[in-house]
């Protein structure tokens, strides 16, 4: 059986392999899932899985539990699932649950339990076991439970049982092995990203004037969910006028003008993999000069950062490209008073382009958005940029935004363009996941107001 589900089990048993690797023999690990949250009254919001948790396990249901212990000896390693037991009548209000049995056959791990015996199975599992991995301080809870089992190993000390003699942060080694995605991730990640793309052309295709931000949402959600995306991967963006030169604005109920961009920032979740995909296009289909100076300037910015990226090069070299590109186009029109700051290499220095854009040109991404590992190798001195390798995958956005300044040409006020796109990084550069969004201003003026619809 080759099936999609049969290959996630084993990239997700040969992940807890490796992780298991880099432990100390006999030692554990224990990784909680999320807990469910309660929206308000009786309701929860929707469940969403740990991020890390479902990186070893693929398995989406809430209190779970994930322990390792490391091979010692003649005694391999071992992977072990605390999760709910079969319940028929929760099943009729909550839907199925697989239960211990059916999740050790199903996601292949070596045991299984039912969640209420986790107490008793954690002690017997940490006697004499010489380190314990979990996310240190990171849950209060998870901190609480540890002391409990902690303090039940200790109890057993008169009979020669010794309790784990140090504890290690799980995260950090999660983190690297995250930050470099397989085959398979790859694969889920550019789904996720032509189902995005198909999303924002088809906001595209409904926006004209007098349409409210949040009718550009709806086109959004649906173009994701009716793909098979289970959500969106944070809060959509969908700003018109001047709410695009607020970065993170989300309120998206404004009614938007003739004339005015529209900067849509969204992106799925699709089997537990972000996309993150921003557009900006003119609401009348027509970009006017000034809209369309800024528009080209950061997708000149965004060609010279993709330039930038290939194995070996730092990470932080594509910001520095496309940084450059946007300063010297700041300098150029008239944002930037030239006569003040001198070339484009002084007005970086003196950060005069922060008013204009304030944010970096990209960050890693995976089963999050702002997905995990390091951008610096704190191993060197200095802590330089870490070096790109084959299997990240990061996003391209550079932007700029105007808001109205004295010294500021009154053309480009209220004028906020982002423009970012997904990639991995392969031996041949990178890898554009993202594609299918229109990007050129000749595709996105063929297509706003034409009606994507279907």
């Amino acid at each position: 059986m080759d099936t999609t589900a049969a290959r996630d089990t084993r990239a997700c048993a040969a992940r807890r392999a490796r992780l298991a690797a880099q432990m100390p023999p006999g030692a554990v690990a224990v990784l909680p899932t999320a807990p469910p949250a309660i929206r308000n009254g009786d309701s929860e919001y929707p469940y969403r899985h740990d991020s890390y948790f479902y990186y070893l396990t693929g398995f989406t249901e809430p209190e779970s539990v994930l322990v390792l212990v490391a091979a010692h000896g003649e005694r391999p390693a071992r992977s072990i699932l605390f999760c709910r037991e079969k319940h028929p009548e929760r099943e009729i209000w909550d839907g199925f649950r697989y239960g211990p049995q059916a999740a050790r056959a199903a996601f292949g791990v070596d045991e299984a339990f039912a969640i209420d015996a986790i107490d008793t199975e954690l002690t017997r599992i940490l006697a004499d076991a010489p380190a314990l991995y979990y996310a240190l301080a990171a849950n209060a809870a998870l901190d609480a439970r540890v002391k409990g089992w902690m303090d039940a190993v200790r109890a057993l000390a008169r009979g020669g049982t010794t309790a784990p003699a140090s504890f290690h942060d799980l995260l950090p080694l999660l983190d690297e092995m995250r930050l470099l995605k397989d085959d398979g991730e790859q694969a889920t990640m550019a789904r996720a990203g032509r189902i995005s793309a198909q999303a924002h052309a088809r906001a595209m295709g409904a926006a004209r004037p007098g349409v409210f931000e949040y009718a550009l949402e709806a086109e959004l959600l649906y173009e994701f969910r009716r793909n098979g995306a289970q959500f969106p991967a944070y809060t959509p963006i969908v700003a018109s006028g001047p709410n695009a030169c607020v970065l993170h604005y989300n309120a998206n109920d404004r009614q938007v003008r003739d004339g005015e961009l529209v900067l849509i920032d969204a992106g799925c979740e699709l089997d537990g993999y972000a996309a993150d995909i921003t557009r900006t296009f003119p609401v009348n289909g027509r970009f006017d000069a000034a809209q369309r100076t800024l528009y080209e300037l950061v997708l000149a910015a965004q060609r010279a950062a993709f330039a930038a990226i290939a194995p070996g090069r730092p990470y932080a070299g594509f910001h520095e490209a496309a940084l450059r590109v946007l300063v010297q186009g700041m300098l150029d029109l008239g944002l930037v008073d030239r006569s003040k700051v001198g070339n484009v290499d002084d007005a970086i220095a003196a950060r005069a382009h922060l008013p204009f854009y304030m944010h970096g040109t990209g960050h890693w991404l995976g089963m999050d958005v702002h997905d995990v590992g390091a951008y610096r190798d704190v191993t060197q001195p200095g802590k330089p940029s870490r070096l790109l390798q084959p299997g990240m995958a990061l996003t391209v956005e550079p932007g700029i935004y105007v808001r109205p300044a004295d010294g500021v040409p009154e053309a480009f006020w209220n004028i906020g363009i982002r423009i970012e796109d997904d990639v991995i990084v392969t031996e041949d550069g990178p890898r554009i996941l993202t594609g299918d969004a229109p990007r050129e201003v000749a595709e996105i003026e063929a297509l706003v107001g034409k009606g994507m619809h279907g």
